[in-house]
């Protein structure tokens, strides 16, 4: 057996898995009987039962744990084990195990790329080449400035890394960071950049966080989401020639795109604004548009807190890259027009929050004057029918029976709801009159 060095617990799961494969052995090796019907059939469940264990085993390893497990069997013993792998997992093994115990297992093929995305870029003729990494042999011969990471597994990273003498780290982790920390120079000059960029689709807008590792003239981009930005980043370079000279000029039109995106992301917050300006701002409205207005103003507010944070680290990034030195003079321009664009759009986000705090009031004005029309219905309702009462409660006396006394009921009782209703009519068109002067008072 091999020996690697192991924690207690992996080394718990080698101990069960070789007494598993132990037994499993043990079946096999048992001869075969001249009356053998019956035991072939039992020799077989046990062999299928042990099979199903060892299966059930390595699917509850993870993948650094089962790949210490691989490296520490015999070789037989980790054939077999590997058999019982599920397809699935397999490349995240095999990006795991040392090449020679790789080769052993499955020859000559080699770990890809599975559900990432991963493309370098190397300048040719004044233009960035894009260039597909699907396994390991795509590093091999090429000199890129870029290297972007989509989707990518820690295994993968990990070789990546390895490759060009790094270490490259989880985008979503990374930006768990202190701000102090995001921005920051390693001591062999590496710049470690933690940003997070918008994401403004159908309404659902929300922050991906990207890492900018720059070592030793190569960009590397990390993050777990595409982004509209970068796929422009990668039009343009491909199709303008000198559009790029390093890796700098790609990290600064990134932020400066990014920049661009959300002076995007902000005109629409101008129209969706208009729009809901407009019905704001007319006569007459029901709590339903109500509610469904100030929902759409809620996303707006939301969207433009979004984007004034993300251009507010985006503004860090870019005051950290001028301090660091490494710019060019002409890197050092485009940067400054970065930083003017910033402040422009931070007076546009001032305003849309007063725009969106006074769309906000009218909105809850119109549902206080609906709920005050309501109101008033019931006060005009309780004016007029309150001489009816007091009449109603006159009526439930025994003085009225005693008035009454030698008048038939149906005359008594009719006479006294007609007069009930002839006096709350009365209240009526005396208070609909007061209305109506009092509107004539208010007419300039």
């Amino acid at each position: 057996m091999k020996e690697i060095p192991i924690d207690t617990a992996t080394s718990n799961h080698l101990k069960r898995i070789s007494e598993m494969l132990a037994r499993h052995k043990l079946v096999a090796g048992i001869p075969q009987g001249q009356d053998s019907a019956r035991g072939e059939v039992v020799k077989m469940l046990l062999h299928r039962q042990q099979l199903a264990d060892l299966h059930n085993a390595a699917s509850q390893l993870t993948v650094e744990e089962l790949s210490l497990v691989i490296e520490a069997l015999p070789l037989g013993d980790a054939m077999l084990l590997w058999e019982q792998i599920p397809e699935s997992r397999e490349n995240e093994v095999l990006w795991e195990v040392s090449d020679v115990r790789r080769e052993q297992l499955v020859g000559a093929r080699d770990p890809a790329f599975a559900a990432s995305q991963m493309n370098a870029f190397q300048l040719f003729e004044g233009r960035l080449r894009q260039v597909p990494i699907a396994s390991r042999k795509d590093l091999d011969g090429i000199q890129p400035i870029w290297i972007d990471l989509l989707n990518s597994t820690k295994s993968e990273r990990t070789y990546i890394g390895t490759h060009y003498g790094l270490t490259l780290p989880d985008a979503s982790d990374a930006t768990d960071l202190e701000v102090s920390t995001r921005f920051h120079m390693e001591e062999n000059g590496d710049i470690h950049l933690h940003s997070n960029f918008l994401l403004d689709r159908e309404g659902n807008s929300r922050s991906v966080p990207v890492s900018f590792i720059m070592h030793r003239g190569v960009l590397f981009t990390l993050r777990n989401e595409e982004l509209p930005v970068f796929r422009l980043q990668r039009s343009r370079a491909r199709t303008q020639p000198g559009y790029v000279s390093d890796c700098h000029d790609v990290v600064i039109d990134l932020y400066g795109a990014d920049v661009e995106y959300s002076a995007d992301s902000l005109e629409n917050i101008y129209g969706t604004l208009g729009k809901v300006g407009k019905q704001v701002l007319s006569e007459a409205m029901t709590d339903s548009e109500a509610a469904s207005i100030l929902g759409d103003i809620a996303a707006e507010e939301d969207l433009n807190g979004r984007i004034r944070g993300n251009i507010m680290d985006t503004q860090r990034a870019v005051h950290f890259l001028m301090r660091s030195k490494v710019l060019s003079s002409a890197q050092i321009e485009d940067a400054r027009q970065i930083l003017t664009n910033i402040e422009s759009l931070n007076s546009h986000t001032a305003f849309l929050f007063d725009k969106i705090n006074f769309l906000m009031d009218a909105t809850i004005g119109f549902i206080n004057i609906n709920q005050n029309k309501r109101i008033n219905k019931l006060t005009v309702f309780g004016v007029v029918f309150m001489p009816v009462n007091i009449l109603a409660g006159m009526g439930g006396m025994s003085e009225f029976s005693m008035m009454t006394h030698g008048v038939p009921w149906p005359v008594a009782y009719g006479s006294f709801l007609g007069v009930s209703v002839l006096l709350g009519g009365a209240t009526y068109a005396l208070l609909k009159h007061f209305e109506q002067q009092q509107a004539k008072t208010r007419k300039p």
